[in-house]
């Protein structure tokens, strides 16, 4: 019972924040900032988990999803500030035939804090377990988190880059980690969570809670994430068909040898 009202709290906790926020984006008819709330809310989820479970603001959890968390929001905060609003969210609120407000309410906003709350499964059941980094499975977990924290820092920060130089317009990236991965971002964002999932249960929280690792993962890959993607990129740029050829599409390796273009 301790525990229901433990995750139920954490839930009514991240839905009240999406539904707050939310009023925002009606006079702009951009919901677009939604994207930075996504990292924000398990900076949020971590400490609400050690507020209620009476755990340490420093426990490893918090400091790593503050960590992961912060520095993801505040370049998606200002790649929205910088680049104006995403043709995504345009296309979900062209979608609604009437009440197109409510509609990126519910679809938006509110679906977005539900999924994160799950995603945060380990992240809320590990701050409650997880006093201090002990073993080798914790160890792991923390060596995994940093090579996806790394990956997706570098591959943020030289896809930033590359857009900044107007000669690169209308080019594909595929210089430096987007040369081994289509998708250094998204494999980042994988090993973060499969990192924090090891650190979770080594403290002994279940093993079920990689339910969170495994529904991003799949998101990452399959479904909001590379596959949209690039569905939109192959429609967009000419010679993108040639870069799924020649490299991985997730997992980083030696990208495979293509005619000279």
């Amino acid at each position: 019972m301790e525990s229901l009202v433990f995750y139920a709290g954490n839930l009514a906790i991240i839905l009240a924040i999406a539904i707050a926020i939310w009023p925002f984006s009606i006079a702009s008819e951009d919901p677009s900032y939604v994207d930075s709330f996504w990292p924000t809310g398990f900076v949020i989820l971590a400490l609400t988990s050690a507020y209620l479970s009476g755990a340490g603001l420093g426990q490893p959890l918090v400091l790593m999803s503050a960590l992961w968390g912060g520095r993801l929001a505040l370049h998606l905060f200002a790649r929205w500030r910088r680049e104006g609003a995403d043709k995504r969210y345009r296309d979900i609120r062209a979608r609604a035939k009437s009440r197109p407000n409510l509609f990126i309410l519910v679809y938006v906003f509110v679906m977005q804090a539900i999924l994160l709350w799950l995603v945060a499964l380990p992240i809320q059941a590990g701050v409650r377990q997880v006093a201090e980094i002990d073993g080798p499975v914790a160890i792991a977990g923390v060596a995994l988190f940093a090579l996806g924290f790394l990956f997706e820092t570098i591959g943020d920060w030289q896809l930033m880059r590359f857009r900044a130089d107007p000669a690169n317009a209308g080019q594909i990236m595929d210089r430096g980690l987007w040369r081994y991965t289509r998708h250094p971002n998204y494999f980042g964002d994988a090993c973060v969570f499969w990192g924090i999932w090891l650190v979770s249960v080594s403290g002994g929280a279940g093993l079920w809670t990689a339910i969170g690792p495994l529904f991003l993962t799949f998101t990452l890959v399959k479904w909001s994430g590379a596959a949209l993607l690039e569905k939109n990129l192959k429609a967009s740029k000419p010679g993108y068909e040639d870069y799924i050829r020649r490299t991985p599409g997730f997992i980083p390796w030696f990208p495979k040898a293509t005619a000279e273009r």
